[in-house]
């Protein structure tokens, strides 16, 4: 059997795959307006995370209605209450800041919400839909636990101890509900769906 050499073509080849993984791995161009100071992506996550808690507030009603689960709708109900609360902490911290509450289109929340529109149309009413709905509750709990753990992080450093008080809050409402939706599911209601 004849063993082939590399050849002159194969080698060459070598570098210029190199240069396309250092080009995927090169910076993104920097925003006109983009954050310079952590003062700045503090109030940038803030707008992100209000229009969330606003998108939020008119998502809960759906999710409450397509629950069967008399736990679940409850869990949702109080929710939707707590996230109108969080909606005037965040505004009392522009208020602090001395900034006009402004949202800005939070694409994670979007997808988020998108996902569980689409659970909601995929299953059919009962169990089964009940423990989709609190898993996209879920994940949405997730990605606000992250956002109020982080925002709360860059308050402290800031000093902006109103913010930092009001962020707290509304994390640990977060994690409480994260909570009693995961009681509710374990409550028979994952048994039920099998």
């Amino acid at each position: 059997m004849e063993t082939k050499t590399p050849t002159k073509n194969a080698t060459a080849k070598k570098p210029a795959a190199t240069k396309t993984a250092s080009k995927a791995t090169a910076k993104t161009p920097a925003k006109k307006n983009a954050a310079k100071e952590l003062k700045d992506l503090f109030e940038d996550s803030l707008k992100d995370i209000y229009w969330a808690e606003k998108a939020l507030v008119k998502a809960l009603p759906t999710m409450m209605k397509n629950a069967t689960d008399a736990k679940l709708k409850a869990a949702i109900e109080k929710h939707i209450a707590e996230t109108e609360t969080h909606v005037q902490r965040l505004e009392q911290c522009f208020s602090a800041l001395g900034k006009k509450a402004q949202a800005k289109k939070c694409d994670a929340m979007q997808g988020l919400l998108d996902e569980g529109k689409s659970i909601m149309q995929e299953t059919e009413p009962g169990a089964v839909r009940d423990v989709g709905i609190i898993a996209a509750a879920q994940k949405v709990e997730h990605y606000e636990i992250a956002t109020y753990g982080t925002l709360a992080a860059y308050a402290k450093v800031l000093k902006e101890d109103e913010c930092l008080k009001n962020l707290l809050a509304t994390l640990n409402e977060e994690k409480k509900c994260d909570e009693s939706l995961t009681k509710v599911a374990d409550t028979a209601l994952n048994t039920q769906a099998m």
